[in-house]
């Protein structure tokens, strides 16, 4: 735990990588801390001294809704959530919206992030969309 304070103190998180080499012990250990806790099976007392320090459970949950939340930055800021993949100062976002649309397309997305992305008014098919668009006028 001491090593994880220390790394978070140095970098400003704590989601070592399993493959970072100069920490391969404290990811490993990271990794065994998220299987425990998964399996309910960390102490409580260990699980509130990680939540203390913004231990991140699930990264991919994380990295998820912190997209979401730059999507709804976004939106706020230009009135729509079409980010093109092609927008330089925005070309990771605008590769995950691409990623959701063709996880909705092929089935695969979770019926709570559909909501979510529902909920901001998400445009799945943005090609359908301008032909309804153009065809309203």
């Amino acid at each position: 735990f001491k090593q994880l304070c220390a790394f978070k103190a140095k970098n400003g998180h704590c989601n070592v990588s399993r493959n970072d080499v100069r920490n391969k012990s404290l990811g490993q250990w990271v990794r065994q801390q998220r299987m425990l806790h998964k399996r309910n099976a960390l102490r409580l007392d260990r699980i509130q001294q990680l939540n203390s320090i913004c231990f991140i459970w699930d990264p991919l949950e994380h990295a998820w809704n912190e997209h979401f939340k730059q999507l709804c930055a976004f939106k706020a800021k230009n009135g729509h959530c079409n980010v093109s993949r092609n927008d330089v100062r925005n070309k990771s976002l605008g590769q995950w919206v691409r990623q959701q649309r063709m996880l909705h397309k092929r089935n695969a997305l979770r019926l709570d992030r559909i909501q979510q992305l529902n909920s901001i008014c998400f445009i799945w098919d943005p090609l359908e969309h301008a032909w309804n668009e153009h065809f309203k006028q």
